[in-house]
């Protein structure tokens, strides 16, 4: 059976998940807990952090935070993107030590694994990483608590862009030339829990999925930006797979 008929059994058209990961499948145990990789990483990167230790950062992607953070240092987003290799290489190194314990750095949040298998069982739906944080980062947060196994098909990172917006698009590419299906945007939902997130599913032509279990921002501040549907968070499973079904 091709991947069509396959994810056609049910009279329903593929639908293609991409997945916000923090404050949408897990959360650090304490808030800003990842300036504890990401200040000693801008520091031997770039000789310092500039303003990170007072930002706030939800929703924007790695690239974003750092061009945020140096600018009043007088980095550009081209000295940025010249030193990217090693950034990534630093990044890993200092969020490795800083994450030895990744069971009590990180936490899964409520529902999260249930939704995440439901889904994977069901014809409809395949599911992608679309985040903000880098690639390697990305795979190591979900490694650390267990879901690895449930993003078979390539994502989008935040060390492809400085905007989050951008991302969707380049996921969007990838899966199709896997799955060799001519999706289009409207079959994917970006299920995220920040404006950012809303924005970029608009901004593709994606629906979007607010989920408010952010720290950041509010259930007001979310329906604000127009969201195809919002949940609470994710723990009433059939709830989840009912407004799933109808985006």
């Amino acid at each position: 059976m091709d991947n069509q008929a396959s994810l056609d059994t049910c009279n329903e058209t593929p639908r293609i998940l991409l997945w916000d990961i923090d404050g949408t499948l897990l959360r650090s145990a304490r808030t800003g807990a990842f300036k504890d990789y990401t200040i000693p990483m801008l520091e031997g990167v770039f000789g310092t952090s500039g303003r990170l230790a007072e930002m706030k950062v939800s929703g924007m992607t790695d690239l974003q935070i750092v061009a945020e953070a140096l600018r009043p240092e007088g980095f550009t987003h081209e000295h940025i993107r010249e030193r990217l290799d090693h950034l990534r290489e630093r990044y890993m190194e200092e969020m490795h030590k800083a994450t030895s314990n990744g069971a009590e750095f990180f936490q899964v949040l409520p529902g999260v694994r249930e939704v995440l298998q439901a889904v994977a069982d069901h014809p409809r739906y395949q599911s992608a990483l679309l985040t903000g944080n880098i690639e390697p980062a990305a795979y190591l947060k979900v490694e650390l608590v267990g879901l690895s196994e449930f993003f078979p098909l390539p994502g989008a990172f935040g060390d492809e862009s400085h905007d989050r917006r951008d991302l969707p698009a380049l996921a969007a590419e990838r899966i199709r030339s896997q799955l060799k299906l001519d999706l289009q945007p409207h079959q994917f939902i970006v299920i995220g829990d920040t404006p950012n997130d809303i924005a970029s599913a608009h901004h593709f032509g994606a629906r979007a999925l607010a989920v408010g279990t952010g720290r950041l921002y509010t259930t007001e501040d979310l329906l604000e930006c127009s969201p195809e549907a919002f949940i609470p968070d994710l723990s009433n499973l059939e709830g989840v797979m009912q407004t799933l079904a109808s985006l």
